[in-house]
């Protein structure tokens, strides 16, 4: 298994055995489906691929109501150590990623100097937007106190990357304006 919503299910049944609609309500009450792509369709694949793996188990199916019947899965013995294996390598092991904005500032030259100064500071003001988003959700999170904080860590790696980020964006936009950053000129333009 390598689909990192699996990650995200396994982790959830750590904390407690549930249906997939819990699972899915889970991650986006705590905002985690910024990390996790989740849609209905791709969880409940996720969760058959489990199963079919060997990893999860059906604990029992509910009816709640006049709502339909609703199967709550559990971690098998070797689903746990597997997820243990799967959180110890990818916490131990950084792996190369390939971020789409990295690849669009590799040619940001061709925006010229207004317009690459004009889309890094709309991109600065959506991650300061984005950045009091986490902060909000985390913090509502955590003061439910439903959830330990060790359960959304990855809100405040993400808070700092988003701060990284924002710190670079303005910089670069400075650069820019104080003409620090060499603009050459572009055999494209006429």
């Amino acid at each position: 298994m390598s689909n990192p919503l699996g990650l995200a299910v396994l982790g959830l049944l750590v904390e407690a055995p549930m249906h997939p609609h819990a699972m899915a309500a889970a991650l986006r009450d705590r905002g985690m489906d910024r990390v996790f792509k989740v849609t209905t369709g791709s969880l409940y694949d996720v969760v058959r691929a489990l199963e079919r793996a060997g990893w999860i188990e059906a604990r029992e199916t509910v009816r709640v109501g006049a709502r339909p019947e609703r199967t709550i899965y559990q971690h098998t013995a070797q689903g746990y150590r597997e997820f243990v294996r799967w959180v110890d390598e990818l916490v131990r092991v950084p792996a190369a990623e390939y971020p789409k904005f990295l690849s669009a500032v590799t040619y940001v030259g061709v925006l010229g100097p207004d317009g690459a100064t004009e889309a890094l500071r709309e991109r600065a003001d959506r991650v300061r937007a984005l950045l009091d988003e986490i902060r909000t959700g985390h913090r509502a999170v955590l003061e439910s106190g439903q959830v330990p904080r060790l359960f959304v860590v990855e809100a405040e790696y993400a808070v700092r990357m988003y701060e990284a980020e924002l710190g670079w964006l303005e910089e670069i936009v400075d650069d820019i304006e104080a003409g620090r950053l060499a603009w050459p000129e572009s055999e494209g333009e006429n």
